[in-house]
């Protein structure tokens, strides 16, 4: 299992330089996400077709597909998105903190999500190599969460698209639909799509497969506490100033409150 996460690590490197390449040529910081996303997604299903042998073919192909499809429907989304319009607000606000610091600043921000993308890889690995050959309770649970998670993104995602394309909301903060119920519901599917493969992967029989569950906790911690809610709240905060902040008092970040208690995660 080494090796082939070993590969998704090297091919990653050389996407995100690319990557890094691209937006400082551009000047538009979200071509990273759009390379991260096609990238992660081409190297980890090209390691479980080549790298993967002796799970049952029939898993190894059903995990690769749900990568694939991952990636093209966020790697989609985020180039329709990126191509041709203002910057990305996050990276924007970085611009504006970094100042002339930005590009020097940012090959590090780009190159550390290549071991994210082969940490995830080895969640990948272990769901597709699990040798047992039946259709088991778990791959129920997985391929599931797979679906919840997809279709739950895609309709934040076109909640906020509605939202923005209304002109009568400019200056406006969205919170309406899965937005009234959590801050960040794209990031909160996000990480419950990360989960499915653990689910999968896990057998007792070998321990060592519960290193899976480090991908969901990676993705979940990235997403609160690092590239995605923290930038993104001080660049809405810097735009929509009271308006956001009142905001942040009602609705959660990412898991939305259960019976009227305020879980602030």
């Amino acid at each position: 299992m080494i090796l082939p996460c070993l590969l998704i690590l090297a091919a990653m490197s050389i996407v995100m330089t690319v990557a890094w390449l691209v937006q400082r040529a551009s000047r538009n910081g979200g071509w990273v996400d759009v390379f991260w996303s096609f990238g992660t997604g081409a190297s980890c299903v090209a390691a479980v077709m080549i790298a993967a042998p002796g799970g049952a073919q029939w898993r190894r192909d059903l995990v690769a597909a749900l990568v694939a499809l991952w990636s093209l429907r966020l790697g989609g989304y985020i180039a329709l998105r990126v191509r041709g319009k203002p910057e990305d607000v996050r990276y924007a606000a970085l611009r504006r903190r970094w100042g002339d610091r930005f590009d020097r600043r940012m090959i590090g921000l780009v190159l550390v999500q290549a071991p994210v993308s082969a940490t995830l890889g080895l969640a990948i690995l272990y769901a597709a190599r699990r040798p047992d050959a039946a259709f088991a309770l778990q791959d129920a649970i997985g391929l599931a969460l797979c679906g919840l998670s997809l279709a739950g993104e895609t309709v934040a995602d076109r909640q906020m698209e509605r939202f923005k394309a209304d002109p009568a909301n400019k200056g406006k903060v969205c919170d309406t639909g899965l937005w009234g119920r959590s801050r960040h519901p794209n990031y909160l599917f996000e990480a419950l799509f990360w989960l499915s493969f653990p689910v999968i992967a896990t057998d007792l029989a070998a321990p060592w497969t519960l290193l899976s569950w480090s991908a969901p906790a990676i993705m979940a911690a990235l997403l609160r506490y690092g590239s995605g809610v923290p930038p993104l709240e001080a660049a809405m905060l810097e735009s929509k100033g009271e308006a956001y902040r009142e905001y942040q008092t009602r609705v959660p970040a990412l898991l939305p409150r259960l019976a009227g208690v305020a879980r602030k995660i």
